[in-house]
């Protein structure tokens, strides 16, 4: 990682710490009382149908109870009580497709159609505590049926419509949906990327209990046009079934721990992990740390988050925080080169887009295409921007303030993770003084700390694991039918903390910068991939015996795929009359998991450098790929095994 520039400074302007919503006093209230800091928070934010008398329950860690004897509806905080309030005409979207097709949708149209969402749901026969699984381009219908499900109770599964069937299925198979809600198609990169034939391959039986003996309906949102198969009594057009039911429906109060959502990540087995998040800890921190970090002023701003609702952070800052808070907020279903590079700055330009939180894959991208194309747009609304997914390397975060944010706009560097369901560690823009490249420090109220391998906390300038230390609202409350997974993969090491998964140190001020995934998963675009999933599926195809992937540094993705595949011996001939073997297995891949999961490289190799008890040493294949020196082979079984593979990779 950089190093920090010590002159590299930035302090909020006079201007703009006068008019923050945020102050150095919330760090001293959270420090004098941190139970009641939350519960002024979860009074102040969320609306409750049933008062909370009890803030945190921690009888039995892991599991925390957070206000759990208070009742609330999740969707009547994010629509209901701004209309009740007189600003149902607030936009509450502006989403703009692809194409260039575009919908302005404010508060009580938003309410409306979720209304009738709801209605539908219930007539197919789902309540309180059946799954949904959401799969689904970033249209309106995306954000409306997350809160559909949310008010009544349900739990909704959102999976990333860049997934494969066979990532669909497994989600939909270990969650137990009882629907699926998806469309013919998308708009990516100038064309419809088809989605509904996914899920009809994910759900087609192919022997033994799965996914197609829990789904009941499939409901359709015409987007693409696209020619789709039908199987009739199972499959539903939204168009045809939405409008025709009731615009009145009742929000029924949830207790605090019932479930929102579940959300898969990779994890270091084969088998994705299913976050499990509820609702009154979770929107409290989620509504908090929206409106404190980006600075809300709801009646003025016009906020743009650009991630994916299949991702947390479309969850946590495109849906439940931003419209819990009443904001203005922009969704756009492309990509930010359709039709030519520059969409994203046409997009601010149109809106007058006040707060843009951004990944810092799409930054660095930005910086390659060259700063004459944001210099081309008018981006004088912005009056801040943010990073999220990885950490931001310096350079890239000076070039997003000089360029896009004409040299005065803070940025908010946020570090938090699927798990943790909302922001942990970030500068408060009206308070901190920013220092490229630094997430900063925790938000008020949560505690970490940086510990070395026994647990013991690190001073200042050492490198070690983050942990955080006290529970908080946002956490996860397990790993979906998998209690023992939850404790053993984030408590198991240190018993009373959290651990994160990522190695971080603090600087000689104390503050926190990030240094990447400390296990086997890697993140590229943001995204958190399993080396373990990828190898699972080269392994899959007929040419593979064995495969280690790695991820390698990449200066646009942060972390890029490379494998190293060994043919199979009986395979050997089928191959060496393939043109191309690494375009054949990454396009296996790509159907195995989905397009972002296909190596940047495959290298096929005779060998992998594996200790005598068998492991893989996967840092010395890292150290090859990104051309460094190969580390200490002593312990490899065989040591001309690095010499061969480097040998192979030079030619």
């Amino acid at each position: 990682m950089s190093t920090p520039h010590t002159h590299d400074r930035f302090a909020p302007s006079e201007e703009f710490s006068a008019h923050a919503i945020a102050g150095p006093e919330l760090y001293e209230e959270a420090a004098a009382d941190r139970l009641g800091f939350w519960a002024d928070q979860a009074r102040e934010l969320v609306s409750w149908s049933t008062p909370f008398t009890s803030v945190l329950d921690w009888s039995n860690p892991p599991f925390a109870r957070w206000f759990h004897d208070g009742e609330l509806n999740v969707a009547y905080n994010c629509l209901d009580r701004h209309v009740a309030a007189g600003r149902g005409e607030r936009i509450a979207l502006h989403w703009e497709g692809e194409p260039g097709d575009s919908r302005s949708i404010s508060y009580a149209e938003l309410t409306e159609e979720v209304c009738r969402t709801a209605n539908l749901l219930t007539a197919l026969g789902v309540g309180q505590g059946d799954r949904v699984a959401i799969y689904l381009p970033m249209i309106p219908e995306a954000i409306v049926s997350m809160l559909a499900v949310a008010r009544i109770g349900a739990v909704h599964s959102v999976v990333f419509g860049g997934f494969s069937a066979d990532s669909l299925r497994s989600r939909i198979d270990d969650a137990g949906a009882k629907l699926v809600i998806t469309a013919d198609g998308g708009w990516r990169k100038g064309k419809v990327t088809p989605l509904k034939p996914a899920v009809d391959q994910a759900l087609a039986a192919r022997g033994g209990a799965g996914p197609q003996e829990t789904v009941e309906h499939v409901l359709v949102v015409n987007r693409g046009d696209n020619v789709i198969d039908w199987v009739p009594g199972r499959d539903l057009w939204w168009h045809d079934e939405v409008p025709v039911m009731d615009a009145e429906h009742h929000p029924a109060g949830f207790p605090a721990e019932n479930p929102l959502f579940i959300l898969y990540t990779s994890g270091t087995t084969g088998k994705p992990k299913g976050i499990l998040h509820t609702s009154g800890g979770y929107l409290t921190q989620a509504a908090f740390t929206h409106r404190t970090v980006f600075d809300l002023h709801p009646e003025q701003d016009v906020y743009w988050c650009t991630a994916d609702i299949g991702w947390i952070t479309g969850h946590s800052y495109v849906v439940y925080g931003p419209l819990a808070n009443g904001a203005t907020q922009v969704i756009y279903e492309g990509t930010p080169e359709s039709p030519a590079p520059g969409r994203w700055w046409d997009i601010i330009e149109k809106y007058r887009v006040t707060t843009f939180y951004t990944a810092p894959t799409a930054v660095r991208s930005f910086m390659k295409q060259g700063r004459e194309i944001p210099l081309a747009r008018d981006l004088s609304s912005l009056r801040l921007l943010g990073s999220v997914g990885e950490p931001i390397n310096p350079e890239a975060w000076r070039w997003f303030r000089e360029i896009v944010g004409a040299g005065t706009t803070p940025i908010v560097d946020t570090w938090w993770q699927t798990e943790t369901g909302a922001i942990m560690v970030s500068a408060l823009p009206g308070v901190t003084t920013l220092k490229p490249g630094s997430a900063q420090t925790p938000i008020p109220g949560i505690d970490i700390d940086i510990v070395d391998e026994a647990g013991a906390p690190l001073p200042n300038g050492q490198s070690g694991l983050l942990v955080v230390t006290e529970p908080w609202p946002s956490m996860l409350r397990g790993i979906w039918n998998d209690p023992e997974r939850f404790v053993e993969t984030y408590w198991a090491r240190f018993g009373d903390r959290y651990v994160a998964g990522d190695g971080a140190r603090r600087d000689e001020d104390g503050d926190v910068w990030l240094l990447g995934r400390v296990d086997d998963v890697m993140n590229v675009s943001g995204h958190r991939l399993s080396t373990a999933e990828i190898e699972s599926a080269l392994v899959a195809h007929e040419f593979t015996a064995e495969a280690a992937v790695i991820g390698a540094d990449d200066e646009t993705t942060g972390q890029a795929v490379v494998a190293f595949v060994i043919i199979k011996s009986s395979q050997l001939e089928h191959a060496h009359q393939v043109a191309d073997v690494a375009a054949v297995l990454r396009r296996h891949v790509g159907e195995q998991i989905g397009a972002i999961a296909r190596p940047r490289d495959i290298y096929v190799v005779e060998e992998l450098p594996k200790t005598r008890s068998g492991k893989i040493m996967r840092r010395l294949l890292r150290d090859v790929a990104e051309g460094r020196e190969v580390g200490d082979t002593t312990s490899l079984a065989d040591t001309a095994v690095m010499q061969t593979i480097s040998s192979r990779l030079r030619h």
